[in-house]
């Protein structure tokens, strides 16, 4: 791991092509009104902005957006694409602070598990609170755990299988790990990329929320409000800060 972290230049090259399915107005439309809605007419704070995916479709939206990331790398594709307007401080977002408050701070595609304790999720959570105005949310979407589809004794499953991609999450259990395993073919030569996650559970997310102050507002398995069931493979959570809306 470089200064910019698991995104570097190489990769930051690249993301936004490896990554394409995700820019489809299809998943991105969802995620940017229901963000919107909640920003209402306040400010927006994106952790992990990276090139803007959801963060210039929201300031597109009316919303005034600020992103924090650790790659400046990534930083400079959102700068470039964005013109400049939307402003990102680069730092840990477990722990940098930037003028606020924000009516709706948010993580999206898994992001929180790029913080690999238990307690630098924690502070996380703390360090939103800090930021968000009475009344503002924070808004997490991740993978949930395949625990349930792993065959006794096995760690590994496949999240990506294609000509050009292929994608294996590696667990760890009793450490509450996780090791995504990227290859890419590039020119005719594989390319390989792993990088390490802390997976987290709905009920241990509330407690986090809990202890920096928070509390549930709602909770989906997806941007669409569909239901959150002992099925869902992934989460959408919102919690509240006390106090009257902004």
């Amino acid at each position: 791991m470089r200064d910019d972290g698991y995104f570097d230049e190489h990769v930051a090259a690249r993301y936004d092509a490896s990554a394409a399915e995700m820019f489809d107005p299809a998943v991105v439309t969802p995620t940017v009104d229901f963000l919107a809605a909640l920003a209402g007419r306040g400010r927006a704070l994106e952790l992990g902005i990276g090139t803007g995916r959801i963060a210039i479709p929201l300031a597109q939206h009316g919303v005034p957006v600020h992103g924090i990331d650790l790659s400046e790398a990534m930083a400079a594709r959102l700068r470039a694409k964005s013109g400049g307007g939307i402003g990102v401080t680069i730092g840990d977002f477990a722990t940098t602070s930037v003028a606020g408050p924000f009516a709706v701070a948010y993580l999206v595609f898994n992001t929180i598990m790029n913080l690999t304790t238990q307690a630098a999720q924690v502070a996380c959570f703390r360090n939103v609170e800090a930021h968000l105005a009475p009344g503002g949310c924070f808004v997490v979407e991740v993978m949930l755990p395949d625990l349930q589809r792993l065959p006794p004794g096995e760690t590994v499953r496949p999240f990506k299988l294609s000509e050009t991609r292929l994608g294996f999450d590696e667990y760890n259990i009793a450490e509450q790990g996780l090791i995504s395993h990227h290859l890419e073919l590039v020119g005719g030569t594989w390319e390989r990329r792993s990088i390490p996650f802390r997976y987290v559970w709905p009920a241990e997310l509330d407690l986090m929320a809990h202890l920096a102050g928070m509390s549930l507002r709602e909770r989906w398995s997806g941007w669409n409000r569909e239901p959150f069931t002992s099925d869902s493979r992934r989460l959408v959570a919102v919690w509240e800060k006390p106090g009257p809306a902004s």
